[in-house]
Parts: structure tokens; C-alpha cells; sequence
């Protein structure tokens, strides 16, 4: 079976939103992490989908999952104190239904341009080495900086890449890596890619998309509304087209 677990424990003081959580703001008439939900609703591997979600926002979310009736969310828990622990909740949620050899695909909830085609490649990869991790290539060089102002250190932009989600697993594998976390005091590592890392654990990488961004910033949320602005233009020059006008 394929489970999702879809973190969106956060409250988005990068997007200066301070009256809503980012994972809720509308973009071309729908909430942003309805629109992460549908992408994963809507593929034929998918079994189940667990949010983990601010808790005072538990019974908005489901509100919201009926409104535009989103299938396969089996259920929504509390969020933790940062990503890790959202991400935690909702894998011991996965767990009570599933079996080890299961893939759970890790996503923040704030991904709404993720396609089919990443979501099958990482089942696939995930199903092959255990591990899958979306990354693309970075294209800007890299500096390396302690102090943010000074630096003496280029790192080599060919061997450097972006991390992405989704991130898939087999979940004996990342119930392990949570394990290992509590034991050894590691409350919050950056991804679940990066934790395995931290753990000794070398993991598997593939070709992500450039598009699947991540809506952090006021820049990334302008980004997304042009790509969905420039979508209902051209369905309306299609339209315009069809009939002549």
C-alpha cells in the first residue's frame, strides 16, 4: 500500500501572513494545501492520505476536505512543535494501519504544483531502494558563509543539489530513523532525507521538477498565482477560439 502523510503544522512567518496560516491562503479560488491534496488524492497508487495540521485548525481542515470533497484523507491529526514533530504524528498515525513494507510519501502541505509524474517516481523509487528523494540540480553557485557577511568557501555548484517533496519511504525505514531521532536527542532536523543523513544512513536521490516549489515566501505565493493566472488565460483563449470569438 501507498499511505501520504502531509504535514501542515506551520503558521508562516516567512510569508508575513500573520492573519493566516499559509497553507490556507486562496489561490485562484481554492486553499493552497487543497490543492497539494488533490494531486495525491487523485493519483491510482495512493491508499490513504493522514494530515498533520494545527490543532485549533483540525475541524476547518475537514471542513475544508468536505467542501471541495477530497477522497482518501482516513484522518488528521495534531501537528507537533516544529516540522519533525508534525511529521512524527502523522507517521504513528500511518503505522496503526500499515504494514513495513508500505511506502509513505512525506509532503508539506504547501506544495500545489507537485505532479503524477514525481508522485510515481518517488513510489518507484521509494519501492526499489527503500528511500526516494526528489532534488534538482542547483543552478546558482554556492558560498558558505558562518557569520552571513563574510566568506571563504565556494562549494562546487556540480555536486550541489535542492531537496524537494515529496519523500518517500518504506516504513519500517523512516519509523527507525524517528526512533533513532528520540534516542539520540535529535529534535529537529531540516527533512526526513536529511535526518537519515544525520544518522549515518546514505540515502537514494532522483530527478525532482522545477516547478514543485515550495510556497514559503511573498515571492513564491506571486510565482503561483501568475502559473495559475496564465492557466485560466489560456483556457479562456482556447474558449475564445472554439467559438470564433
Amino acid at each position: 500500500m501507498v499511505h501520504v502523510v502531509i504535514f501542515a503544522g506551520g503558521v508562516g512567518a516567512r510569508m508575513k501572513s500573520l492573519d493566516i496560516p499559509k497553507q490556507f491562503i486562496n489561490v485562484d479560488g481554492k486553499p493552497i494545501i487543497i490543492r497539494t491534496l488533490e494531486n495525491f488524492s487523485t493519483h491510482p497508487r495512493v491508499d490513504n492520505i493522514v494530515i498533520s495540521c494545527l490543532k485549533d485548525k483540525i475541524d476547518y481542515m475537514w471542513d475544508l476536505i468536505a467542501e471541495y470533497k477530497v477522497q482518501k484523507v482516513t484522518s488528521i491529526v495534531p501537528g507537533g512543535e516544529n516540522g519533525h514533530g508534525s511529521i512524527h504524528n502523522g507517521l504513528v498515525e500511518v503505522q496503526r494501519f500499515s504494514s513495513p513494507k508500505d511506502i509513505v510519501l512525506i509532503c508539506d502541505g504547501v506544495r500545489p504544483l507537485v505532479s503524477h509524474q514525481l508522485i510515481s517516481d518517488c513510489i518507484r523509487e521509494a519501492e526499489k531502494y527503500s528511500t526516494a528523494v526528489p532534488v534538482t540540480p542547483s543552478i546558482d553557485s554556492v558560498l558558505q558563509s558562518e557569520d552571513g557577511k563574510t566568506c571563504n568557501l565556494s562549494l562546487p555548484r556540480q555536486n550541489m543539489f535542492i531537496t524537494q517533496a515529496p519523500q518517500g519511504y518504506t516504513m519500517e525505514k523512516i519509523m527507525w530513523a524517528h526512533d533513532e531521532a528520540l534516542k539520540r536527542g535529535i529534535m529537529n532536523p531540516v527533512s526526513s532525507g536529511e535526518l537519515l543523513i544525520e544518522l549515518g544512513e546514505t540515502i537514494h536521490i532522483f530527478k525532482g521538477e522545477r516547478d514543485n516549489i515550495k510556497v514559503t515566501t511573498p515571492e513564491d505565493l506571486k510565482f503561483l498565482r501568475s502559473r495559475y493566472y496564465y492557466r485560466s488565460f489560456k483556457n479562456f483563449a482556447k474558449e475564445e477560439l472554439k467559438y470564433g470569438l
